[in-house]
This record gives structure tokens, sequence and C-alpha cells, in this order.
């Protein structure tokens, strides 16, 4: 990916790796604009980083993703890079009833959100040099947290649709990312203070030494012995996981 000169849209942008990554970004030379639901948070963001824009944006609904995409192309024409990394995540205990309101939160916000909106904004992004589409995933894409099924099943999905898209785009002017981090010290399951998961901003250095290497799957080290789960250990693998994790979230 292309480091400087780029109009970048972040959605989920006001917080946690999407701040940091929007700042990160802003620093390095590009036109940065955010994308969050809430308009005070937004507001913060943009007093503190003179140059970044905001657009209050919900990725859960269709319309509100389909007036933000129509707003970015009119106003940043220049627009070549879209950060899909809005996303919810809570315990959703699948072993038992499921909360639907929770489910189809998680499911609007996580998958479909990130395939509206890249729909609404593709044929743009094709007519751009240097266009990247970049979904931030979760090394849960690959092992479940169980605690956290739908989340995780959502991230799993959209690595899926990563895979495809980035085939049928292989010809065109646009490449496809996928950012799967680790557990990272943000607001997500309240983590800020988790010893266990990494340091926001170690996460979000590594991160950008990988995406300059120009990788389509951004890992950093933390998260590759999840990402290198596959085969017929699997199982052994996520049920390891998960006895391990169990203590941590349930006790």
């Amino acid at each position: 990916m292309k480091f400087t000169g780029n109009t970048i849209f972040i959605t989920g942008g006001t917080s946690g790796i999407g701040r940091a990554l929007a700042e990160a970004l802003h620093q390095r030379g590009n036109k940065v604009i955010v994308g969050g639901r809430r308009r005070a948070h937004l507001d913060e963001i943009v007093a503190a980083n003179p140059g970044i824009d905001a657009i209050q944006l919900d990725v859960a609904d269709p319309v509100s993703v389909e007036q933000v995409a129509a707003k970015l192309i009119v106003d940043y024409p220049n627009l070549n890079v879209l950060i899909n990394n809005a996303g919810i995540m809570q315990v959703d205990n699948a072993d038992q009833r499921l909360d639907d309101a929770l489910m189809t939160a998680t499911v609007e916000t996580n998958l479909v959100g990130p395939m509206r909106l890249t729909s609404a904004l593709i044929d743009h992004l094709k007519t751009k040099p240097d266009a990247v589409i970049a979904y931030t995933t979760s090394v849960l894409a690959f092992v479940p947290l169980a605690v956290t099924a739908v989340y995780s099943a959502t991230k799993a999905a959209l690595h899926s649709y990563i895979l495809s898209q980035r085939f049928l785009l292989q010809e065109s002017r646009v490449r496809v990312l996928e950012i799967a981090p680790p557990w990272v010290r943000t607001d997500l399951m309240n983590s800020r203070e988790a010893e266990q998961a990494m340091p926001l901003d170690q996460f979000i250095n590594e991160t950008l030494v990988v995406l300059d290497s120009g990788a389509d799957e951004v890992l950093v080290d933390a998260g590759k012995m999840m990402r290198g789960n596959v085969g017929p250990t699997e199982h052994e693998f996520v049920n390891g996981f998960n006895a391990q994790m169990k203590a941590v979230f349930i006790g």
C-alpha cells in the first residue's frame, strides 16, 4: 500500500484501532476521513487532529451507507482507499438461546456493513490509481473464541468474502487487503487494561511495517500462530485455546 498522497476513508475511526490507524496515516501525509456513529466522538478526533475530516455513518443502516458513499464521491473525488474497520464484539452465549438483537447487530455491523459500503464505492475505486480496499477482520476469523461465537463467525465470513473479492479484482487497479489483529488493548471487550493483549501503539507500528511490505494479508507476529492453525489438528487447537480463554472471561 502506498503510504503518502492517498485519500482514505476509515470506518469505526473514532476509537481503538480505527482511530490509531487514522492518526498514523494522517501523520504520513494522507487525507484521512473518519466515519463513526457518534457525533461527539467525531468532533473530538477532528479537534485533536487538524486536517482529519469526519462523517457520521452507521454501517448497519443501508440508507446511511448509501448517503455517505455518495457524499464521499462528490466531496472527495480522489478517494482511493477504503478501510472497513467498524465492528462490535460482545459475549453472545452460543450454548444458550441467542439474544436476537445482539446477533443481528453483530452480523449487520461486522459483515453486511463492510460488504454494503464496499459495494457502494467499488465502481469509483476502480477508476483510481493505487486503489485499496482493506478490511479489519481478526485472528478469530481463523480460531473462533467460543464466548463470542457470533463475532468470530462474522470475521470468518468476512475473510472468505475478501478471498473472493481479491480474486475477482486481481486484473483491476484495486488491491484487497485483510488486516487481522490479535487481541489488542482497545475498548472491545473492555480490553484496554488487559495484560495479555497487545499494546495498541505496538500493534499499529507493526501493522504499518507489514502494510509497507506489500502483503495482502496484514498479520503482526503475535497473530501468526492463530493464522497458521490449519489441518487435522484444528479442533484440538481451537478447544485448547478456548479452555484458556474461558478462564479469562468466565473464571
